[in-house]
């Protein structure tokens, strides 16, 4: 262990018991550099012109406009959870880096498709981002089962911070949400910018789970297996729960807590 996580374990502690305060993230970087002034000019531009026209817009055509007005390179996230993004951007968006969040909690069948994507589209690097600590040392700093104790806290540390410090390459990143997964999504827009400044796509918007689906039946993707036993929306293995039948997509996800998002699009 380093000087630095044994400082870290005697300070700042919560309550008495000696674990840091999950309020405080550890020492590190935790935010994107900011754009310089005329990108995030361009983008509020862009925005302002094309996000009512893209609101309903199909996949294809949402990509196609990204490829031709994106001031520079923009990021195509992946959960995993399906690779529909990954078969779409290698028709169009070629080149675009995928940007993994690898939290260290996730499935294993999670992390089997992660390597397939690797191999299946060459031509885009996968990103895999983490976390300043690792998961062992988190439970050392903060102490175990953070997820449970405080669930935002562990996501900011281990998923939007790390989104966050490795977009900075970026004028913009391409997302999954659908507006179907829930209501807290029922309004999401195709084309708008994050507090960044960044764009912020999704080209998916308005595909259902159905859609996604048949997509990767048709066009024979690599399909995460359990999607296909009863989990519609895969988040950390310590955090997702199987959904009966009909229910919202993301009722498993941290069924133990009154959340439904992990902060990434909040």
């Amino acid at each position: 262990m380093s000087t630095n996580m044994i400082n870290l374990l005697h300070t700042g502690g919560s309550g008495d018991s000696g674990y840091r305060d999950p309020a405080i993230s550890p020492d590190g970087p935790t935010t994107t550099e900011p754009l310089p002034p005329e990108i995030a000019e361009r983008n509020a531009a862009l925005v302002e012109e094309f996000a009512d026209s893209l609101y309903d817009a199909p996949a294809d055509a949402i990509l196609a406009w990204a490829h031709e007005h994106a001031p520079g390179p923009v990021a195509v996230t992946l959960s995993m959870e399906n690779t529909v993004l990954a078969e779409l951007a290698e028709r169009h968006l070629p080149g675009a880096d995928f940007l993994f969040l690898d939290t260290e909690y996730h499935f294993p069948e999670t992390l089997d498709v992660a390597a397939e994507v690797e191999q299946r589209y060459p031509e885009h690097r996968l990103v895999r981002a983490t976390a300043v600590l690792s998961r062992a040392e988190q439970d050392k700093v903060y102490g175990p089962n953070l997820f449970l104790r405080e669930p935002s806290a562990c996501c900011r540390m281990r998923k939007v911070e790390p989104l966050a410090v490795h977009m900075s390459p970026y004028v913009g990143w391409v997302t999954g949400l659908r507006r179907a997964d829930g209501p807290t999504r029922a309004e999401a827009p195709a084309l708008s910018l994050d507090n960044t400044g960044r764009l912020k796509i999704s080209p998916l918007v308005t595909w259902s789970l159905e859609d996604t689906e048949a997509f990767e039946r048709d066009e024979n993707l690599i399909i995460h297996p359990l999607t296909r036993q009863g989990y519609p929306s895969i988040g950390c293995a310590t955090c997702t729960m199987p959904v009966a039948e009909g229910e919202d997509p993301r009722a498993g996800r941290w069924a133990f807590a009154n959340k439904t998002e992990c902060g990434l699009h909040e």
